[in-house]
């Protein structure tokens, strides 16, 4: 996966709490058997009408969120079923970032382990910066991971806590297959030296 270390992008407010990740990604999207495509169903029963037709209402089809890679969401966001899913197309959509004041445990989990950073900061902090979100064209966050900040042109600061295991694998770039693998060269002595099935049947 891609390394999170600094992004600057702009942010989009989704000031709706407890979205779950049927609301994330519609259950009757998740017969792909890829990672990749989910970006297009992504918030899809809020995006379009009944007719298919863009909804514009909702704030991601606002042509001045277009390109949006920041998202500020509600409390508990990521709740209800754990599909990996809802990461994957917040990802495929262009998201890397999702500011909230709290999260689902499996769904923050699932983030991390697709490159995307979830930041929790307070209530007050995420009312802000969705209040600036709506003022300013164009607002973009800057989301840095080295220091565990966010900030933006306008004065805003925050600090943010990650656990320093998580911290590492963003920061590196490196998801469950990727961490298996640096161990690669014992995996292989292991198996080496492991008698084979067929060989401790045959005498």
């Amino acid at each position: 996966m891609l390394p999170f270390r600094i992004h600057k992008g702009v942010a989009v407010p989704l000031e709706r709490p407890n979205v779950d990740t049927d609301q994330i990604i519609p259950k009757q999207f998740l017969k792909r058997i890829e990672r990749t495509g989910f970006g297009q169903f992504l918030f899809y029963d809020w995006r379009y009408n009944a007719d298919g037709s863009p909804d514009p209402s909702f704030v991601l089809n606002e042509p001045r969120y277009r390109g949006a890679s920041v998202l500020i969401a509600g409390r508990n966001f990521g709740c209800g079923s754990s599909r990996e899913h809802a990461p994957w197309a917040l990802l495929d959509y262009g998201f890397r970032a999702v500011v909230a004041p709290s999260f689902a445990d499996i769904f923050m989990n699932n983030c991390t382990k697709n490159g995307i950073l979830p930041v929790a900061l307070s209530d007050a902090e995420v009312a802000e910066l969705s209040r600036r979100a709506r003022a300013f064209e164009d607002y973009r966050l800057t989301i840095d991971l080295e220091r565990c900040a966010v900030s933006d042109a306008a004065g805003f600061n925050a600090s943010f806590r990650i656990d320093d295991f998580r911290r590492r694998c963003l920061l590196e770039g490196l998801d469950d297959i990727a961490l298996t693998l640096r161990h690669e060269s014992d995996i292989r002595q292991y198996e080496s030296a492991r008698p084979r099935w067929r060989d401790s049947h045959s005498a």
